[in-house]
C-alpha cells in the first residue's frame, strides 16, 4: 500500500497549555499537529519544544509524542533534571496511558500486543513488525467501549516499551488501525477522522527531587 504524501506542516496556533510546572519540570498538553521538537528545515522549526523554550530557556525534552498525537508530555528544567527524568523513562519508572479509537471491534476485552518493531528503512519514517531484527515491543490494551453502528472501538493503551510509532503499528498489526492515521491507515480508516485519534491521557512519574509520584491527567477531546 503506497504511503500518501506528507501534508504541508501547518501547526496549530494558540498559547501553551501547561498542566504542571515547578523548578524541576513542566508538563504540557500538546495539541495534535504540532511537532514535539523542530524538524528538518525552517518550515518545520515551530514545535512544542521551541515554543516552551521561548518562555522557559532551560526547558529540555526528555521524551516525545508523534506530531499527530496529542496529550501529556514532560520537559525537564536544566541538565541535571534532564538526566534524572531520562533515567526514570529508561528504567520504566514512568507510567503512561493513552486513549485511541480504532477501526473495527476488538474481540478481547483486554490483552497484550507483543510484536518486535524496526524502522522500515525504504519507507521512513514508517516502522514495521520484524521477528528477526525488530526490537522487543509490548503494548497492553483494554477496551473502553465498542460502537457497533459505526464499527469502531475506544481502547486504553499502556505501552511497556517506547518504540517509535509503537501504538500505531501494533494496532495496525492486529487489524485495527487507529482512526485518522495518515501514515498507517487504509483509505477508510484514514478518512474516518479529521486527525489521528490517539491521545496521551495520563502520566505518573516519580518527582525528580522529592521522589513522590506525580500524577496528571488530560481527557481526550474526541
Amino acid at each position: 500500500m503506497p504511503t500518501p504524501p506528507p501534508p504541508v506542516y501547518a501547526p496549530p496556533a494558540g498559547p501553551l497549555k501547561i498542566l504542571y510546572q515547578d523548578d524541576t519540570l513542566i508538563v504540557l498538553d500538546k495539541p495534535s499537529g504540532l511537532l514535539s521538537v523542530p524538524g528538518r528545515g525552517p518550515a518545520h522549526a515551530d514545535s512544542l519544544a521551541s515554543r516552551v523554550q521561548a518562555e522557559f530557556p532551560d526547558a529540555r525534552i526528555v521524551h516525545r509524542l508523534d506530531m499527530a498525537t496529542s496529550g501529556l508530555i514532560v520537559m525537564a528544567r536544566g541538565a541535571a533534571m534532564e538526566r534524572a527524568l531520562s533515567i526514570a523513562f529508561q528504567q520504566r519508572q514512568v507510567e503512561k496511558l493513552y486513549v485511541a479509537v480504532v477501526a473495527g471491534r476488538l474481540a478481547d476485552e483486554r490483552g497484550e500486543i507483543n510484536l518486535p518493531l524496526i524502522t522500515d528503512w525504504p519507507n521512513r519514517p514508517r516502522q514495521k513488525v520484524d521477528f528477526e531484527l525488530g526490537k522487543p515491543s509490548l503494548t497492553g490494551f483494554e477496551v473502553l467501549a465498542r460502537d457497533a453502528a459505526q464499527d469502531f472501538t475506544r481502547v486504553a493503551l499502556m505501552p511497556h516499551t517506547g518504540r517509535s510509532h509503537q501504538l500505531r503499528v501494533h494496532l495496525l498489526a492486529i487489524g485495527h488501525p487507529i482512526l485518522g492515521d495518515d501514515l498507517y491507515g487504509d483509505e477508510a480508516s484514514r478518512n474516518a477522522a479529521p486527525r489521528l485519534l490517539l491521545h496521551a491521557t495520563a502520566l505518573a512519574l516519580p518527582h525528580p527531587q522529592s521522589g513522590a509520584m506525580l500524577r496528571l491527567e488530560s481527557p481526550p477531546d474526541f
